[in-house]
């Protein structure tokens, strides 16, 4: 961070979205860890901040008579993690912006912190509203931008209350430095082999990223939901399985790419196939080209997950995202697991991993080996963006 912090307030965008039980207790912290080092950064070097983020998708669903549920959705339920995880009082302001903030934010003294309520209890949030940006820096010094699992929204927190700061009094905080450096990393300077494990329920989800992957990748490994609409267009017979009928083509279009770039793109040779989408389902393992009516496949077979292992194991760099089957059943984990051991073993002996995407973290949280991995990403939606090559609104509005 470029920025001399002493004396000034700092608008700091953090994501704060962290999943809450019913008693509004955290119970995956990782977000809020992933700030930590900006905010101490600027009270150590003797500045305030003013903390802004969103919390869940309030305005998705609303109380019976249509208002938002602001006791669910409040960011009043992290004050007491905060204080505990900074070792300092955390004050709160019931409005983000408003006479209130505007007094708090005044009062806002060095090595203090000020934590402002949810930025989309603001309708002018979501729609990137100038006024409502304008209100926001209004109340500090220099902003600066943490949030990188909102970086591909154009909301008002994140890109445009960039607009009314110079180029010398906003920037990026060190978990927004880290996530770009990683991912330009694999995008730029790759060591080969490059491998990407693309896993997941969809074709249609990964489309753009396939595209770039295929140009940049020396290795496709495809896995989840989505490997069975490329068996279709192979000509496999793939049951009740997921498969995207109108992405068939599409999927044919990919596998011709792959063999034009000189890419190898696999599938998994074998599948764990069940009766039902159930837990409790009857189980079996088949080729997966030969998987009969009434049956899906739910995760990679045993011989998949050797010959994916083993072009793992021979890679410099891997980029993974997405799950190989429906890991949050037991019964259909395995190939999933197996995935994240090889590339934590790979990661051991020199390669760069890089994990993205919510349900690849996730396994590899499960797993406790998220510590064996290069990089953990924190955002999904704008990691698989930033991979496709798309331009982060959150990043152009710092970058200029």
């Amino acid at each position: 961070m470029n920025i001399d912090f002493k004396d000034k307030k700092a608008l700091v965008r953090v994501d704060f979205n962290v999943p809450l039980n019913d008693q509004y207790e955290i119970t995956d912290d990782t977000r809020i860890q992933a700030a930590l080092p900006t905010i101490r950064h600027i009270l150590d070097n003797g500045g305030s901040a003013i903390l802004m983020s969103h919390l869940g998708r309030p305005g998705k669903k609303l109380n019976a008579d249509g208002t938002i549920n602001r006791e669910k959705y409040t960011l009043q339920h992290l004050v007491g993690y905060l204080s505990n995880a900074l070792d300092t009082s955390v004050v709160f302001s019931t409005q983000t912006v408003g006479s209130r903030s505007v007094i708090l934010a005044d009062e806002l003294k060095p090595g203090e912190i000020l934590l402002l309520e949810n930025t989309r209890f603001e309708p002018g949030e979501k729609t990137g509203d100038k006024d409502f940006a304008r209100r926001l820096a209004a109340l500090a010094d220099v902003y600066v931008n943490d949030a990188f699992g909102t970086a591909h929204r154009a909301h008002a927190s994140t890109t445009t209350v960039a607009d009314f700061f110079d180029a010398d009094k906003k920037t990026f905080g060190f978990l927004m430095e880290s996530e770009l450096k990683n991912a330009q990393r694999v995008l730029n300077t790759p060591g080969r082999p490059l491998t990407a494990i693309i896993g997941g329920a969809k074709v249609s989800d990964k489309i753009l990223l396939l595209e770039k992957l295929i140009e940049l990748a020396d290795n496709i490994i495809i896995g989840g939901g989505m490997a069975y609409t490329f068996l279709r267009a192979q000509g496999g017979q793939t049951g009740q399985s997921l498969v995207e009928e109108d992405k068939i083509t599409l999927a044919g279009e990919l596998l011709k790419q792959a063999k034009a770039s000189n890419t190898q793109l696999l599938l998994p040779y074998d599948s764990v196939i069940a009766d039902a989408f159930s837990e409790d389902a009857k189980k079996d393992t088949v080729p997966s080209h030969e998987i009969p009516d009434g049956w899906m496949g739910l995760d990679i077979g045993p011989k998949a997950r050797v010959a994916f292992a083993e072009v793992i194991a021979a890679s410099k760099t891997i980029l993974w995202n997405g799950p190989m089957g429906v890991f949050e059943m037991p019964s259909f984990a395995e190939g999933t697991k197996n995935i994240a051991l090889a590339v934590a073993k790979a990661t051991s002996k020199g390669a760069f991993s890089l994990v993205g995407g919510g349900d690849s973290v996730a396994a590899v949280k499960q797993m406790k080996l998220a510590d064996e991995v290069s990089y953990v990403s924190t955002g999904g939606g704008a990691m698989l963006e930033l991979l496709e090559g798309k331009t982060l609104p959150g990043v152009a509005a710092i970058q200029g």
